[in-house]
């Protein structure tokens, strides 16, 4: 379950107004003398549609506030079990929502909010992918869970048997879930440690990488340095020089 106490972590007490609304938070903070904006998902949701909606209309309402203004940080608070799981929400239109969500975090970056995503609990699926896999850097907090599926649902979709997945996962991170292989991959910055219950001074630091970071994706090149994903940026680099080339 989501502990509130990790705004007092992040942002020390008094700092903040952040608000829980069941399974949606937002609300402002200060990080010293930097204003921040927090939203994200609570206690293992699953993200349906009125969920995804809340999350966009809050990232365009920081976004129009911060209008002609310096942009302030945007923290995304990812708690999610994954996308809810019903032919309602699927009748409804949820992949449009989640796009919708993706196009709002892409608006926020472009408009100058550095954008850092904090995995505290339970990352999983569309739920992480749509908002906080987006941000200009992703960190695991101690106990995060992080995956996209479930060996056995990949094995049902890739045909592989499952035994062999569970041997492949031993040896590569990308069959294998755990912050500690997409930490690998590249796809999760850092991993916070218990820091007596501070993390002013990471979350500063992950800020100013976040800045730094502003435009450029640099995920496959940290997997291969990482040693998680060794082809995907020599890949990229000859399909950008085939392209180059004409």
């Amino acid at each position: 379950m989501s502990d509130p106490s990790l705004f007092d972590a992040l942002f020390g007490a008094g700092n903040h107004t952040v608000v829980i609304d069941g399974h949606f938070v937002a609300g402002p903070a200060r990080l010293g003398d930097t204003p921040v904006a927090v939203i994200g998902s609570w206690d293992a949701a699953a993200v349906d549609g009125d969920l995804a909606l809340a999350i966009a209309g809050e990232i365009l309402r920081v976004v129009e506030a911060d209008a002609g203004a310096t942009p302030r940080p945007i923290v995304f608070v990812a708690d999610t079990q994954g996308q809810a799981l019903s032919r309602r929400e699927e009748l409804l239109g949820l992949n449009g929502a989640f796009a919708h969500v993706a196009r709002c975090v892409d608006l926020a970056r472009r408009s100058g909010h550095p954008t850092v995503a904090l995995i505290h609990g339970e990352a999983v699926s569309g739920g992480f992918l749509a908002f906080g896999m987006l941000a200009d850097r992703v960190v695991a907090l101690p106990g995060a869970q992080v995956r996209v599926m479930d060996l056995r649902a990949m094995s049902r979709v890739t045909k592989i048997e499952f035994d062999r997945l569970q041997t492949l996962a031993q040896h590569s991170p990308v069959f294998a879930p755990g912050a500690d292989n997409y930490w690998r991959m590249g796809a999760v910055h850092a991993l916070w440690h218990d820091a007596g219950a501070d993390w002013r001074a990471p979350l500063a630091t992950a800020l100013a990488e976040a800045v730094d970071a502003a435009g450029h994706d640099g995920r496959a090149a940290l997997g291969a340095e990482r040693g998680g994903r060794t082809l995907a940026a020599a890949v990229a680099r000859e399909v950008a020089n085939e392209v180059a080339g004409g």
